[in-house]
């Protein structure tokens, strides 16, 4: 009777692909009420107006702001818990690749931390900086 061990299934990088997500869906809470809001208060109206002309969706996200911050929150916080679950993946044993493991991570976590803020601008100027400025 042999006593072969079994195969051991190949150790890949974790993937940074749900940071990324988080991270487009996070700048879309942006562009629907931050940068509206920082245009006009900065006296740049037409700009804003030649913006909406240009980019007509702009628009949409603002109207479905609850939708929109709804889709991000989900993502990021989907993000969020691989991000978590991933930390204690194992890494290749060959140096050079469990160096680019550990850069991926790191990036994932950066990409993942930019996105909570982009969110959380976006959350501030949607729902709380009218009443505090306006």
């Amino acid at each position: 009777m042999s006593m072969d061990a079994a195969p051991q299934p190949e150790v890949r990088s974790p993937s940074i692909l749900p940071a990324v997500l988080s991270l487009f869906t996070s700048t879309s809470t942006l562009i629907c009420c931050a940068l509206p809001a920082l245009l006009v208060t900065l006296g740049m109206g037409a700009v804003m107006a030649g913006l909406i002309e240009t980019v007509p969706w702009i628009t949409w996200l603002g109207k479905y702001k609850t939708i929109t911050f709804s889709v991000a929150g989900v993502t990021l916080a989907a993000a969020g818990a691989w991000q978590w679950h991933a930390r204690t993946l194992p890494c290749p044993a060959d140096p050079a690749k469990a160096r680019a493991c550990a850069r991926l991570r790191m990036a994932g976590w950066v990409m993942w931390g930019i996105s909570v803020a982009f969110y959380s601008i976006g959350v501030f100027f949607a729902y709380f900086a009218a009443a505090i400025f306006f």
